[in-house]
């Protein structure tokens, strides 16, 4: 196995603006992807299902997030699991950085 098949830089991903305001760099492995995202203040998420399994993971600010007609707000150091095919979605309290972790891997996003 070559160095550049394991070893990579976080800098040479391009970010992609997925949705307005939501600004990511994917990565995307042979069974996750994994979407460093950067939301502006405000910015929203609409909700929507996908047959992926999710980990949201707020690294900084605050982002309120609903799950099955359930919001809740989440800060540094709090996370939820999303089961595939639940309806959700969530708004931009405050800039935020969060880290998602699909599974299987998003196809959708390899388009973007």
């Amino acid at each position: 196995m070559a160095d550049s098949q394991v070893f990579n830089q976080f800098a040479d991903i391009s970010i992609k603006e997925i949705a307005p305001g939501f600004f990511s760099k994917i990565i995307h492995t042979p069974t996750n992807t994994i979407n460093f995202i950067e939301v502006k203040a405000g910015c929203v998420s609409p909700l929507h299902q996908h047959i992926n399994h999710q980990c949201a993971f707020v690294i900084e600010g605050q982002f309120e997030l609903t799950v099955d007609g359930v919001s809740r707000i989440l800060d540094t150091g709090t996370f939820a699991i999303i089961p595939p095919n639940v309806i959700h979605g969530g708004r931009a309290i405050t800039d935020c950085k969060l880290i998602d972790i699909f599974n299987p891997v998003r196809e959708d996003f390899k388009l973007l």
